[in-house]
């Protein structure tokens, strides 16, 4: 039976799969990325798809590969990717062609997200689906008419961006408005200014500058009244960026994707009643936002469809 190469590059982790027609992952690996210089990590992808092709070149192992990055596929075949050092205009595809001797392709992650999301997860069937991937930061993939939305310069979908309020804020630089608020550094961040002005939480008792959105999470759901403020705050403002897409783009389904859709419990509530506050009113009641339950294998299964796509418009 033949299979096709899914590679899921993040700024600190990749993960690659051995996927069938089915959708069913046969054989998967995770290492952390290493960024010590711009070659370091296609040469860990080379390696991946030989590991996975066991005793078999890449080449009989696959009829093709497809790689999420977490940064732009310029129409050029370049990549910029900020969070990996030296990729400002790295050919990816190309070198990995010659490397490994099978066709490869290379898609964003928010757009790779939308389409594992479409075959295998919560969008299936749906032709106007939004996956919102919320994580270190803050991203969309949009499927609008059953196409994915990419926009003039492939940069639809930087959700991050999106303004939601009139307040004048300090850490928007390079990052977004909706980001600076309600992203994982952004959920960090809101704890430590309401510890530094001494209000009582269990979080107290930790170094203040170095307390994390998963240290805020455990401490929400042990009940913190600190922790799921902090959540409940960044679920409002996720639901106004959300009532901003469901306006324009009237989708049937949102979903919930990334880091931080793990600990959706704790702000889903706020953020849906945001969005039905702000979103226009007959696309709110009919939106459904719900808890991608593909988790970190959307970017995989969004992988292996545009490589199983791609197969077959070469046979």
């Amino acid at each position: 039976m033949p299979h096709v190469l899914a590679i899921d590059l993040g700024g600190t982790k990749c993960s690659a799969a051995v996927v069938d027609q089915s959708g069913r992952i046969v054989s998967r690996r995770n290492v952390s990325v290493d960024i010590s210089s711009a070659s370091a990590p296609v040469l860990q992808i080379v390696d991946l798809a030989n590991e996975l092709a066991a005793e078999k070149k890449p080449k009989q192992a696959y009829v093709a590969a497809a790689i999420a990055i977490p940064g732009l596929v310029r129409r050029t075949g370049t990549v910029w990717a900020p969070n990996l050092p030296g990729w400002e205009r790295m050919p990816l595809a190309s070198r990995l062609q010659r490397a490994v001797g099978i066709p490869v392709i290379v898609e964003s992650d928010r757009n790779a997200a939308v389409l594992g999301e479409s075959w295998r997860g919560a969008a299936r069937g749906k032709s106007d689906a939004i996956v919102l991937m919320i994580g270190t930061g803050i991203g969309a993939g949009i499927l609008s008419g059953g196409r994915l939305l990419r926009g003039a310069h492939e940069l639809s979908g930087c959700a991050g961006w999106l303004t939601i309020t009139r307040a004048e804020l300090p850490n928007i630089a390079g990052t977004g408005e909706l980001e600076s608020l309600a992203a994982g550094p952004a959920i960090a961040r809101a704890a430590q200014q309401r510890l530094r002005s001494q209000e009582q939480s269990s979080l107290s008792q930790c170094e203040i500058s170095r307390v994390t959105a998963h240290e805020v999470a455990t401490a929400a759901r042990n009940g913190d009244r600190l922790a799921l403020d902090v959540f409940t705050n960044a679920g409002r403002f996720l639901g106004y960026g959300i009532a901003n897409m469901v306006s324009i783009l009237d989708p049937e389904v949102v979903i919930l994707g990334g880091g931080l859709s793990a600990v959706a419990d704790l702000y889903l509530e706020s953020l849906r009643n945001a969005m039905m506050e702000r979103a226009q009113p007959v696309s709110a009641k009919q939106v459904r936002v719900v808890v991608s339950k593909l988790g970190g294998k959307a970017n995989l299964l969004g992988c292996a469809r545009i490589a199983w796509h791609h197969s077959k418009r070469r046979e």
